[in-house]
């Protein structure tokens, strides 16, 4: 295992500069930064010729790669000109830690990031327990009384949300439990940001507005999961360890949970191996619905704007989640299957 965890490990450091050179060039080949500044008073024809300087925009794209990879102290670059003048760079660098400074807000890239990560985690990770849980649920007493009208209703179901687009989701759940629960003078829940300013970041008041993004983020995700947990459980029931399981006598629950639904859930783990990075990113669509303040709310924002070290610094932490949770997803099979072995 030793070996195995020192082989990927210097796997992923190719990897990740591959990636690296693969978002860089469709980054900063898509707009420039320059145009986004001003508002509605651009800069003058001096400022950005001298910002275009400072942050290396006038360089070929291998120089501005090295200039966001290692940083630049003009000893690889060489001095910048403009308006007769040398122009010093920032001392950025991603191997240095630094993603540079926002275009937009002149603060470290990092840190807006990082201020984004916490509120991004409470809505992610609060969808992740429903999702599993209620998928698990479903699945298991799905594959336990196949073609019932339980089983029925819960693949139809499935189905049909797991089709829809999440904001064809989002938008009735608003309609029903927002608005129209407002209208009948009922409790109703709201739809925008993470809780009252008037109240405060209280835990109540970020439960409530925690209620509509998540279940519009679950019903998706949960018909996926229900649907996998559903057909590998019916493979492992079935099964021939399972029929000796019940000839030696065991308790059902014993045979279900320990025996079966253990060996069932290989499928499962590599769900969400796949979907935890991604909890970083944060749900793009559901963020901007419910103006949530975290990271995919952040990553539409910088897109809008071109800015380029933000947006590079969330694809870049993506990148290396994905291949952190890749691998710890690799040592959880070794523990629900023995057979399962890297050598």
């Amino acid at each position: 295992m030793g070996k195995y965890l020192i082989r990927r490990i210097l796997q992923a450091v190719p990897q990740l500069f591959i990636i690296s050179i693969i978002l860089f060039v469709l980054m900063y080949s898509s707009g420039n930064p320059l145009a986004s500044l001003g508002g509605r008073q651009p800069p003058r024809a001096e400022d950005r010729e001298r910002l275009r300087c400072q942050w290396g925009l006038d360089r070929p794209l291998t120089e501005q790669y090295l200039y966001w990879l290692v940083g630049n102290d003009w000893k690889l670059v060489g001095p910048c000109v403009a308006g007769g003048e040398a122009v010093p760079g920032t001392r950025q660098g991603v191997l240095r830690g630094d993603f540079g400074n926002s275009l937009v807000t002149r603060l470290p890239a990092i840190r807006a990031i990082t201020e984004r990560i916490p509120n991004t985690l409470i809505l992610m990770l609060t969808v992740e327990v429903v999702i599993i849980a209620v998928s698990l649920f479903i699945g298991i007493y799905s594959a336990l009384r196949q073609y019932s009208i339980f089983d029925h209703v819960m693949t139809g179901c499935a189905f049909i949300t797991y089709s829809l687009p999440i904001f064809l989701i989002a938008l009735p759940l608003v309609y029903i439990f927002a608005i129209n629960f407002k209208n009948w003078g009922l409790p109703h829940l709201p739809t925008s940001g993470m809780y009252d300013p008037t109240i405060g970041p209280t835990l109540p008041e970020v439960a409530r507005h925690l209620v509509l993004p998540v279940m519009s983020i679950a019903l998706i995700d949960i018909a996926r999961y229900s649907r996998f947990t559903r057909s590998t459980m019916l493979e492992v029931i079935h099964s021939d360890y399972i029929r000796t399981a019940r000839s030696k006598g065991l308790r059902e629950a014993r045979i279900l949970f320990v025996h079966a639904f253990k060996n069932a859930s290989l499928p499962i783990v590599t769900l969400i191996g796949i979907d935890l990075p991604f909890l970083l990113a944060g749900a793009v669509v559901t963020e901007r619905i419910f103006a949530w303040p975290g990271m995919g709310r952040l990553f539409l924002d910088s897109l809008e704007r071109s800015d380029f070290p933000v947006l590079m610094g969330l694809l870049m932490m993506i990148s290396v989640a994905v291949v952190i949770f890749q691998l710890l997803t690799d040592i959880t099979y070794t523990w629900l299957d023995p057979r399962i072995r890297y050598s």
